[in-house]
């Protein structure tokens, strides 16, 4: 049996959730009156979606019932687990017990996998086009800080190689990961050599030294100037060029590709200039723009890149979980069109 995450590693808010902050209004007005009619009916609740995804959240959904339901002990779940790939209308969770107990979680429970399917599922989409070359998790900035934790976890899920934020490493156990960055290079006027190498004489030797190369739009000779200086500790250089820019080398190419962007033959010629000037240790990494549809176009032209850096695609399309009751002590009970689905590979949460 797969082991599920303590329900004590999750930081809730107890008290807050137990009344109601976060819950949609008309669930806590259903607990009132149930708790005021003194109806306590045991219900089968069932959650499922409609697209084909790789599942994540659950533990952190079991933790929350069994942290902030009401008399917890009295609840029973069936659940499915974290990276589990699901099939539309797949029951991916029962709850069973008082409504009373429990209905001011629904939206908060249904948010929760809803997000952190999202996350998993878009990430491992970007790894399997990748090719079994490393992605790196970007995403971070277009999103508010209160869900890196979670969304870091989601992307251990989906298969990704590294995430950028200490809030994203908690759950890996590793320290977070990144390049040298844009604004480095801004603050030393421009230079991306001098940003490389006050990065190179500052920073811990274990930390890879990877070269962002395109704040001057000219990814070729910046390449190999940084290459020439740096030698054997220079792990990499990194291709960002912004979507509505041509890169200097490319000018004299021009005329049947889009040159636009980090695009294959921008990737082509960096990887070219390294590899005459003896720099094949050099791996290249691409950001800016790429999703899963993208990389995998890249890896079917062979494009030389060595590790991908995924960012706001990971937050574009979203998978939507729903509640519903379905059974009534014992009994079927659901609003027409939705019917009780039992799945054999739902597991008890003990």
């Amino acid at each position: 049996m797969t082991k599920r995450l303590d329900p004590n590693s999750f930081d809730f808010p107890v008290e807050k959730i137990k009344s109601g902050f976060y819950s949609d209004i008309y669930f806590l007005r259903t607990q009132e009156i149930l708790n005021q009619a003194n109806q306590h009916p045991q219900v089968t609740v069932q959650i499922f979606q409609r697209d084909y995804a790789t599942l994540c959240g659950i533990d952190e959904a079991i933790a929350l019932i069994k942290r902030c339901a009401f008399h917890p002990e009295n609840i029973k779940i069936k659940a499915l687990h974290d990276g589990d790939k699901i099939e539309p209308w797949e029951t991916v969770m029962l709850i069973e017990g008082d409504l009373a107990d429990f209905a001011h979680l629904e939206t908060i429970y249904l948010g929760l996998i809803a997000r952190q399917t999202k996350v998993a599922t878009n990430t491992s989409r970007s790894v399997a086009a990748a090719n079994g070359k490393p992605v790196l998790f970007f995403p971070s900035r277009f999103d508010h800080y209160a869900v890196q934790e979670g969304d870091g976890y989601a992307a251990k899920i989906g298969g990704m190689s590294g995430v950028s934020t200490p809030a994203n490493a908690v759950a890996w156990g590793i320290e977070a990961a990144g390049t040298i960055p844009h604004s480095l290079i801004a603050a030393c006027g421009g230079d991306t050599l001098k940003a490389t190498l006050l990065f190179d004489k500052y920073m811990d030797p274990k930390i890879s030294r990877i070269a962002l190369v395109d704040f001057n739009n000219d990814c070729v000779n910046t390449s190999l100037a940084i290459a020439r200086e740096l030698g054997d500790r220079l792990s990499g250089v990194r291709l960002d060029t912004s979507g509505n820019m041509v890169d200097v080398s490319l000018i004299g190419q021009m005329g049947h590709f889009k040159p636009t962007g980090v695009n294959e033959q921008l990737v082509r010629n960096v990887r070219e200039a390294l590899d005459r000037e003896g720099f094949q240790h050099v791996k290249i990494v691409v950001s800016g723009g790429f999703n899963p549809e993208r990389i995998r176009l890249f890896e079917e032209n062979h494009v030389p890149v060595d590790v991908y850096a995924v960012g706001s695609s990971i937050f574009a399309t979203n998978v939507d979980f729903t509640a519903d009751i379905v059974l009534v002590d014992g009994k079927p009970c659901a609003k027409t069109g939705r019917s009780y689905n039992p799945n054999s590979r739902l597991e008890v949460v003990e």
